[in-house]
């Protein structure tokens, strides 16, 4: 006789779900080999053993493999700096604070797999996923300057999102070899670094005044110019 064996009831309860609904739970399974193996093929196919999946079932969920897994990681971490950020009084905090409190925050949340963060920036650090690493170290700066109350549309928008990249990925890799009780040289660093910003926004905007001061080229080559042209033509006239 001849016993055919069904699949086991959370084999087919997966088999139901969508590649997009398994997307969570292949992450989860990936990132417990990330420590190890890095966001690699053998990562990827680990997890696959996991969770009982076929590589083509995740590669529908992941096309692009470790880079989307990476992604969809950073992704996460940035929901859940999101989330812990909106339940702060933001209306009390100084400007400066929000911005080095979203950074602690993030590092904070990026405790609980440090090494897994070692290894992200290692994988983003390639050269084939600048873009990637580009695309989401702007995605968390802008979460971070929009809940902290910035509505610039002017280039402030793009200039702040730039520095505020700078500092978020240097403090990242300054927290990956602090050793510090509390990560104290972190924050310090953090707090220095903040500071530097908060001094070249100062100067920036003494700068922009003393600009707007100065006169255009339609200032100085335009209509009014030529009226005081004529205007100093007609003084010189009624002089002589």
């Amino acid at each position: 006789m001849t016993n055919n064996k069904s699949k086991s009831k959370p084999e087919a309860e997966k088999e139901d779900k969508t590649p997009d609904e398994m997307a969570g739970e292949i992450l989860d399974a990936v990132m417990t080999h990330v420590p190890f193996d890095g966001w690699s093929e053998d990562s990827i196919k680990k997890a696959a053993d996991d969770v009982g999946l076929s590589r083509a079932y995740i590669k529908l969920a992941f096309p692009e493999g470790a880079a989307d897994m990476v992604d969809a990681y950073l992704k996460r971490i940035d929901t859940e700096m999101l989330k812990e950020l909106h339940k702060l009084p933001v209306d009390e905090i100084r400007i400066r604070d929000r911005i080095s409190t979203a950074v602690k925050l993030r590092m904070e949340i990026n405790q609980k797999n440090r090494e897994v963060v070692s290894r992200t920036v290692a994988f983003l650090a390639m050269p084939q996923n600048t873009p990637l690493s580009v695309r989401s170290l702007w995605r968390t700066a802008d979460m971070m300057w929009r809940w902290a109350g910035d509505k610039a549309t002017d280039y402030n928008h793009y200039t702040k999102r730039v520095i505020l990249s700078g500092v978020y990925s240097t403090t990242l890799l300054y927290w990956l070899n602090d050793d510090s009780e509390g990560y104290a040289d972190t924050w310090g660093y953090l707090d220095r670094r903040i500071e530097n910003v908060m001094q070249f926004e100062k100067v920036k905007s003494k700068g922009l005044k003393f600009l707007d001061n100065i006169p255009g080229l339609a200032d100085i080559f335009g209509p009014k110019s030529h009226k005081q042209k004529d205007t100093d033509k007609t003084d010189k006239a009624d002089k002589s």
